[in-house]
């Protein structure tokens, strides 16, 4: 059974940076594309970031591309998502998620496993 867990959101003002953690256990961490989604109070989830289980193939949100850029560490079975400039409209509990697939996928109902989730709070 795959295990994610979050960490390394916060509360930041508008234009700062944080870096958000996911450790993942249980599997073969390179076998699985891995996912940032998020999701704000009265919205549905939204994709952010994907990358392929190569570690190559990258897909972001129209949203956040040029400000987050998402990462693994495969010797720590870590994907990272680093978020600069952020704006108030990223505000949102962001959540890691693991899919069995090679390739990155947008959609969250073809993600297997989900993390508990972590708050970002960015303020004007």
């Amino acid at each position: 059974q795959v295990q994610l867990v979050e960490s390394g959101g916060g509360f930041v003002q508008a234009g700062g940076s944080l870096r958000l953690s996911c450790a993942f256990s249980g599997r073969t961490f390179s076998r699985y594309a891995m996912g940032w989604f998020r999701q704000a109070p009265g919205k549905e989830r939204e994709f952010v970031a994907g990358i392929a289980w190569n570690g190559i193939g990258t897909r972001y949100a129209d949203s956040v591309k040029g400000r987050f850029t998402i990462s693994v560490d495969n010797a720590k079975n870590t994907v990272y998502l680093q978020m600069n400039a952020l704006k108030p409209e990223d505000t949102a509990v962001y959540y890691c998620a693991a899919d069995r697939s090679p390739i990155v996928v947008v959609d969250a109902k073809f993600y297997d496993y989900w993390g508990q989730g972590t708050q970002v709070t960015v303020s004007s």
